[in-house]
């Protein structure tokens, strides 16, 4: 994946190129000087080999890390008068460049750019860059206050920073190298999964690869179905569920679920068919930790199932999944605790109804979700299914989703994967061998135990989250999603499978590491099956098998 300049080496025929490409090319420094639309470069500097500086105020902190020499590039665009999009580009050095350029997705409600997005794809010889997506976080999370009288901010935030910050970061590139790059690719997850099906849908000729991890496409519907939670957690305080009952919770979904896959190792594969009843959990006699009071069964209940329609029953958004629900990053955090209600509060309070005094307790769910959809679908949501002009592009797009995801129901990715094959499938590819309308173009992986983006039991690391030079980390493109969608893109070899890593029964608090394995990841709607015999641990005694048609 390294490009090297061998200057002396190369043919005379080739000689003029050559030099037409290194007159072609500008100092690090002297990208400063570049005028372009509507953008300023705020400062261009070459950086040594040398330990990571950490951005200010942001709120991830990498472990401490040598990166290699490259030019580091701040800028700004003001699209708007109301518009400040700072982004940051780190380029390397032409002979370590891999010729192709990749962007990077925020998170949240963004408002910070983490160089620690930036890192892995540096290593691996990219032109790498990421946005703030257009304005300052306050420093409290969730906060959605620079929308409130700023509509071109939330416009910003929705789609128009990612685009401006490619626009920009591709213009910049070529005039340090000479030379566009070849390919390029976008990964996100989150926020950035959302940004991700943003831009195939949106600005679907912007980049050749896209992968989309755990997307926050349906925005409004999401955050409707986080405000669900809250009422049906909060209205009442009997209805509250402590975090630690969420052991007894996760306890019981396993004892009905985690056999159903053949295999029982404290993850379900594929939780859809597991039809837990939580009124198991009733309390007979005292309220304990190991029982549920029958207030918290019901909004139990309702957590699963999902957010409905009040009058006529129509589900809004789809609920979370059983099984992981005392996952260090999971529940606790985000649903029984404040996570998920601090971000309906912020888009409802401040996004929505720019009003300081507006009260979930007594917010109706039906009118919210419909004033969402009116006044901020079309900003912030990346439903919409026609991705024929990303495919007619030639992109390629990989979409993941956790199964046990506490931020995000994992259903919802199944939800926009399904609309888009239906809509595809009155407009099949018309280029030759074009192949199936969707799979040619668009594989979905869903992952058994895996949390929000990452992390929790099962096969959760798959070349995302593992450092350059750690032991995790491999450049085989069946084992790593991002050299699965170059080999896609650059070679034609759709990844039928990834081959994920990671641990079962293991336990941070009580310092037990857990047992390594490895599984496959299949291409929905096919899941990993057992063959029978073998370690159950081992990738090679799984086969990924298709579901009977309906």
């Amino acid at each position: 994946m390294r490009l090297t300049t061998g200057i002396a080496c190369i043919a005379f025929a080739f000689s003029a190129v050559t030099a037409s490409f290194l007159h072609a090319q500008q100092a690090c420094e002297d990208l400063k000087n570049l005028n372009l639309d509507h953008v300023t470069i705020t400062s261009a500097v070459s950086a040594d080999a040398g330990p990571l500086k950490q951005a200010t105020g942001s709120p991830i902190k990498p472990p401490p890390i040598n990166l290699p020499a490259h030019c580091e590039v701040t800028g700004v665009a003001r699209p708007t008068s109301d518009s400040e999009i700072d982004f940051l580009l780190w380029l390397p050095p032409a002979s370590a460049w891999n010729g192709k350029y990749m962007q990077a997705g925020n998170g949240g409600w963004a408002g910070t750019i983490s160089p620690a997005s930036l890192i892995g794809p540096l290593f691996l010889g990219y032109a790498i860059s990421a946005t703030d997506d257009g304005h300052h976080a306050s420093g409290m999370m969730p906060d959605a206050s620079f929308a409130v009288g700023h509509p071109e901010k939330l416009i910003d935030f929705g789609y128009r920073a990612v685009h401006e910050t490619t626009l920009a970061s591709k213009a910049i590139l070529r005039a340090y190298y000479g030379k566009p790059g070849s390919h390029d690719y976008f990964v996100g997850c989150s926020d950035g999964g959302r940004e991700a099906l943003m831009e195939a849908q949106r600005y679907p000729e912007d980049f050749d690869g896209i992968i989309a991890g755990a997307p926050a496409s349906h925005w409004t519907h999401l955050l409707t179905g986080a405000l669900w939670n809250e009422q049906a957690l909060k209205s009442k305080p009997e209805s509250a569920i402590p975090p630690a009952k969420l052991p007894a919770i996760q306890k019981a979904a396993l004892a009905q679920c985690d056999a159903l896959d053949g295999v029982k190792d404290g993850v379900i594969e594929d939780p859809r068919t597991c039809h837990f009843d939580p009124s198991v959990l009733l309390c007979h006699g005292a309220d304990s930790a190991d029982c549920l009071t029958q207030p918290q069964i019901d909004a139990l209940q309702k957590i699963y199932s999902g957010p409905k329609n009040s009058a006529t029953g129509e589900q809004i958004f789809p609920g979370f999944e059983p099984g992981a629900e005392a996952d260090p990053s999971g529940w606790g955090g985000w649903i029984v605790g404040p996570i998920q209600s601090a971000f309906a509060n912020s888009f409802f309070g401040q996004a929505l109804h720019e009003d300081p005094k507006w009260d979930w307790h007594t917010a109706d769910l039906d009118r919210e979700v419909r004033l969402a959809d009116e006044k901020a679908a079309s900003v912030l949501n990346s439903w919409n299914p026609d991705l024929r002009t990303f495919r007619a592009h030639g992109g390629k797009l990989i979409q993941y989703h956790g199964w046990e995801d506490a931020a995000i129901p994992p259903r919802d990715s199944i939800d926009y994967y399904e609309h888009a094959r239906t809509f595809l499938g009155s407009y099949p590819d018309p280029r030759p061998n074009g192949g199936a309308p969707i799979e040619s173009f668009y594989r979905l992986f869903m992952v058994p135990g895996m949390q929000h983006c990452g992390g929790g039991q099962g096969p959760s690391n798959f070349g995302l989250s593992a450092a350059p030079s750690g032991s995790a980390y491999t450049t085989d493109a069946d084992h790593n999603i991002i050299f699965a969608l170059d080999r896609w893109v650059t070679q034609g070899v759709a990844p039928d499978r990834i081959v994920a890593s990671g641990t079962i029964g293991s336990d941070p608090k009580a310092g037990v590491p857990g047992t390594h394995l490895t599984r496959p990841l299949c291409v929905y709607p096919a899941v990993a099956t057992y063959k029978g015999q073998g370690d159950t641990n081992a990738a090679e005694n799984f086969t990924c098998v298709a579901p009977p048609p309906k």
